[in-house]
C-alpha cells in the first residue's frame, strides 16, 4: 500500500516538474528574445537578404537555412507563419516557396506537438478532460473527430497556429495522423500567401499569381466561415445547453 502511494506521489511530482520545466524554458526564451531582439530580426525581410544571394548560388543550402529559421521563428519565438510564407514566396517563387514553407511549418508543428506531449500532456490533459466540449472533440475514444477537428482548426483563422501545435500534443491523436493532415490542411493557406508574395516580387507574372492567390483566399475564407458557422457555434451552443441542464 505504501509502495503504491509512493509511486503515485512520484508520478504527480513528475507531472508538475515537466510543467515547470516547460514554463521555465518559455520564460528564458522570452527574456533572451527581449534582450537580443531575435523576433524583430527574423521578422524583417531586409535582414534576410543574404538568403537571396544563397538562392542563386545553392538552392538546397538556401532551402535548409530557410527551413531552420522558419522552425525557430514559428516554434521558439512564436512568430506568425504568414511572415515566413511571404519570405518563401519572394525568395523561392510560388512553387518552391510553397514546398519549402509547407515543409518548414509541418516540421515545426510536429516538434511543437511532441514538446506538448512530453511536457504538458500529463498535467494539462486531466484539466481539459473536465470540459465537456473539449472532451467530446479532442478526447473522443473512437477517433472519429480527430481529422475533422484538424480541418476546422487549420482552416478557420480564429485558432492561433502556434498554440494549436502544443495543444494537440495534449490530446490522444496519433502523431502520424496529426502530421499528415496538418500538412494537408495548412497547405491551402501556405500556398495562398507564398503565391501572392511571389506575384508581388515577379512583375511578369504578377497578375496571374495574385489572381490565383485571391481565388485561393476566397476559397479558404469561405470554407473557414462555413465551418465556423455550422460546427463551432453549434458545438458551443450544444455544450452550453448541456451544462445549463446539468
Amino acid at each position: 500500500m505504501i509502495s503504491i502511494r509512493n509511486s503515485e506521489n512520484w508520478c504527480e511530482k513528475m507531472k508538475n516538474k515537466k510543467l515547470w520545466i516547460f514554463i521555465g524554458i518559455l520564460l528564458i526564451v522570452i527574456v533572451l528574445n527581449r534582450v537580443f531582439g531575435w523576433s524583430s530580426y527574423l521578422g524583417d525581410m531586409d535582414n534576410l537578404e543574404f538568403l537571396e544571394r544563397i538562392v542563386e548560388q545553392n538552392l538546397a543550402m538556401a532551402a535548409i537555412i530557410y527551413i531552420v529559421l522558419t522552425i525557430v521563428g514559428c516554434v521558439v519565438l512564436a512568430l506568425p507563419g504568414i511572415t515566413f510564407a511571404v519570405i518563401a514566396g519572394v525568395l523561392f517563387g510560388p512553387v518552391w516557396g510553397t514546398v519549402f514553407c509547407s515543409a518548414a511549418t509541418t516540421i515545426g508543428a510536429i516538434l511543437a506537438f511532441f514538446m506538448g506531449r512530453f511536457f504538458l500532456k500529463d498535467s494539462i490533459r486531466p484539466l481539459a478532460m473536465k470540459n465537456r466540449y473539449l472532451k467530446k472533440w479532442l478526447f473522443d475514444e473512437s477517433g472519429k473527430n480527430e481529422i475533422f477537428v484538424l480541418m476546422i482548426t487549420r482552416l478557420v483563422p480564429v485558432f492561433p497556429y502556434n498554440l494549436q501545435n502544443f495543444a494537440y500534443g495534449v490530446t490522444d491523436i496519433d502523431a502520424g495522423t496529426y502530421a499528415l493532415f496538418s500538412m494537408l490542411f495548412m497547405l491551402p493557406g501556405t500556398a495562398m500567401y507564398t503565391i501572392g508574395a511571389a506575384g508581388l516580387a515577379d512583375s511578369e507574372n504578377r497578375v496571374l499569381y495574385i489572381g490565383i492567390a485571391l481565388f485561393m483566399a476566397a476559397a479558404v475564407i469561405g470554407i473557414g466561415f462555413y465551418l465556423k458557422k455550422h460546427y463551432i457555434k453549434e458545438g458551443k451552443t450544444e455544450n452550453d445547453g448541456t451544462e445549463k441542464e446539468a
